[in-house]
């Protein structure tokens, strides 16, 4: 008799703390709605046993925000589409104006993000003269997201106190071809590995719904775990006007939350965190479900370019679940 995957998952994740392997993965990925509560339950026990029962809550802020030389198909501040994303900086009082922000919702993260290739002279000194005043001025971690690092910016952005640094692979290996063809799989697994290696904290996720297999879901998670990162942002595709996925649909509710529970399954241990697209393709009711089937942080407020719920309506949710926020001092 063929054994049960969830049977399989609850000895080997929840009892072992060991991740689920691709063809588990797919497994979990191929259930039957009828048995979707029950992966949903299962992820967020196994939520609870290795990361407990706090939510993380993180703020982001654009430094540079449109004109972006890439051509992440799903990007509207491509600078090779035509979106309505116009380039544009923030300068320091502003970042540290959104960070407080961040800080006042109870935020513990606030992440500085940028959209480029990779990090020029000027943009790492702002970032530097921006880490130093968020730092001086309100008491938060700070991250970034930079787009590709060399060797000498990975070790600069940890000199400066860069908590944690955020670059996705975005989707599975066999897929992003199709996604981006301005740079690599390979070129962003790298930043990753020296970002690790540097000492921050490292932040890899993806987004789903860009047209990938059932398949390339289970590949791309299982490569995310070979990273060992410690955040994992999911994001659902919110098509964006302009850019070559404008017209791809929304992911399916169900198909988004059996994606939630199993990315838990296979990444046991990672901070597993909402991001962009949430609220389209799963409304207030699939926010929940999926609160409840392995996510243990979000980002509050709005994204880059679109618009998230409000942070008072999310933290409203976290309290009617009996969800604690996590503290700043239990992420230092």
């Amino acid at each position: 008799m063929r054994e049960d995957i969830l049977d399989t998952a609850r000895d080997q994740v929840l009892e072992g703390g060991r991740g689920l392997g691709y063809e588990q993965a797919l497994a979990c990925l191929r259930l039957g709605d009828d048995r979707l509560g029950e992966l949903l339950e299962l992820a967020h026990r196994v939520r609870n046993r290795w990361c407990g029962p706090e939510i993380e809550v993180e703020g982001i802020v654009s430094v540079k925000t449109g004109g972006c030389p890439e051509d992440c198909h799903f990007c509207s501040q491509s600078g090779r589409f035509d979106s309505p994303v116009r380039s544009a900086y923030l300068d320091i009082s502003e970042l540290v104006r959104a960070a407080r922000e961040t800080a006042a919702t109870g935020a513990t993260e606030f992440c500085i993000v940028a959209a480029v290739r990779g990090p020029d002279r000027r943009l790492m000194d702002q970032v530097r003269d921006g880490v130093a005043a968020i730092r001086e001025a309100v008491d938060i971690n700070i991250a970034c997201s930079l787009g590709i690092l060399t060797p000498d910016q990975v070790d600069e952005l940890a000199e400066m106190g860069v908590h944690r640094y955020n670059h996705n692979l975005e989707t599975a290996r066999s897929h992003f071809p199709g996604v981006v063809t301005t740079h690599t799989w390979d070129e962003r697994v790298e930043t990753c590995r020296m970002v690790r290696a540097a000492g921050m904290e490292l932040c890899c996720g993806g987004i789903i719904g860009m047209g990938e297999t059932v398949e390339q879901r289970a590949e791309f998670a299982v490569q995310l775990a070979a990273l060992e990162p410690d955040e994992v942002p999911l994001n659902f595709l919110n098509p964006r006007p302009g850019t070559p996925f404008a017209d791809y649909p929304l992911v399916e509710g169900r198909d988004a939350l059996r994606a939630i529970a199993t990315f838990r399954l296979v990444l046991p241990r990672a901070i597993l965190r909402y991001a962009g697209g949430r609220e389209l393709t799963l409304g207030d009711l699939g926010t929940e479900q999926g609160l409840l089937g392995g996510i243990n942080a979000m980002i509050v407020g709005n994204y880059l370019t679109t618009l998230g719920r409000s942070a008072d309506a999310d933290l409203a949710l976290l309290r009617n679940l009996r969800m604690p926020v996590k503290a700043l001092s239990q992420t230092l």
